[in-house]
């Protein structure tokens, strides 16, 4: 039974089961199921939304809604530990350049002990000049996370820290199509998510050797929300069409700041339901999230849907 319940340890933090690594999760079920661990190269393919501008009109009144992505992604996870992973997102319907992100990732998860789990990542974010997607300066992540596993209700807590800096465009182009005017933006975010979880795990369910497991799990996010930003920790509700801070056009609109004074508050109470199966080399992990957000104007329950498969190319 022990051996069931340690396959949780490597599932996301509740609110970040967009950068869950499939590799971690398929290796915790190779152990499972008696295979002999190894170290995985594995390409995925991601589905979401992303806050982006539903008008080619450069001026304040422009709209902000959802757009569809997919995201590639190339990773590499040594039996050690360590692993990295680069990922690009294209976005549906986009006014401007359809790749508008990359992402590079290091990290390091120690799962040996039996009673706890953790890990820290370096994430870096490149922006394309695209004329979709908010401008920010939060373009650097250190993210660390803890889990107590002899529970069997799993207690955890994970940090999130984000920096950086980026120019934006102040004004619309010159009849010329000379640059708009430019201003330089810096800022920080820091949000605690405070989780509990647990798993449920089925072997040989339409097979010999495959396996499904179903993790509901609740989190309540704690932090600051001055930027838009993709950070693990605020991810739902940064992409959320409601979540956009007391002053919605602080944040959106491209002639103000995109700051929003907000101090170190509980932002939101979530609870998420994930679902992963794998067979042979193929995982498929979609996950449903349920928030309610504490801050901004609109307080109403928002739901988010994230996707994603893998396959693993070497074991």
């Amino acid at each position: 039974m022990r051996r069931c319940f340690c396959i949780f340890l490597f599932l996301f933090c509740s609110q970040a089961v967009w950068s869950q690594s499939l590799a971690e999760l398929e290796k915790q079920l190779d152990s499972l199921l008696r295979k002999r661990e190894k170290s995985e190269l594995i390409v995925g393919l991601g589905y979401g939304n992303n806050p982006a501008y539903g008008s080619k009109v450069n001026n304040g009144e422009r709209p902000v809604v959802m757009k569809t992505f997919l995201s590639p992604t190339l990773g590499y996870y040594h039996k050690s530990g360590i692993y990295g992973t680069v990922s690009n997102y294209y976005l549906f319907n986009s006014l401007g350049t359809p790749w508008f992100e990359w992402d590079f990732s290091v990290g390091y998860d120690y799962s040996k002990s039996k009673h706890f789990m953790t890990g820290i990542s370096y994430t870096r974010y490149i922006f394309a000049d695209s004329a979709d997607v908010p401008a920010t300066p939060i373009n650097n992540e250190l993210f660390a996370y803890f889990y107590y596993r002899d529970w069997w209700i799993q207690p955890g807590v994970s940090l999130d820290f984000g920096w950086g800096s980026c120019t934006e465009a102040t004004g619309p182009k010159g009849p010329n199509g000379e640059p708009a005017l430019t201003r330089n933006l810096s800022g920080n975010d820091f949000n605690v998510v405070a989780a509990v979880r647990h798993p449920f795990i089925f072997v040989d369910v339409l097979k010999r050797d495959d396996a499904f497991l179903l993790t509901p799990s609740v989190g309540l996010t704690m932090g600051t929300a001055r930027y838009y930003s993709n950070l693990r920790a605020f991810q739902y509700i940064s992409r959320s069409p409601w979540m956009k801070g007391d002053a919605p056009h602080e944040i959106f609109h491209p002639e103000t700041t995109r700051k929003s004074d907000t101090g170190f508050e509980m932002r939101a109470l979530d609870l998420t339901i994930s679902a992963s199966y794998i067979v042979g080399k193929f995982t498929l992990a979609p996950s449903y999230t349920v928030f309610q957000p504490f801050q901004g104007s609109d307080k109403k329950l928002v739901n988010y849907f994230t996707a994603r498969v893998a396959y693993t190319l070497k074991k």
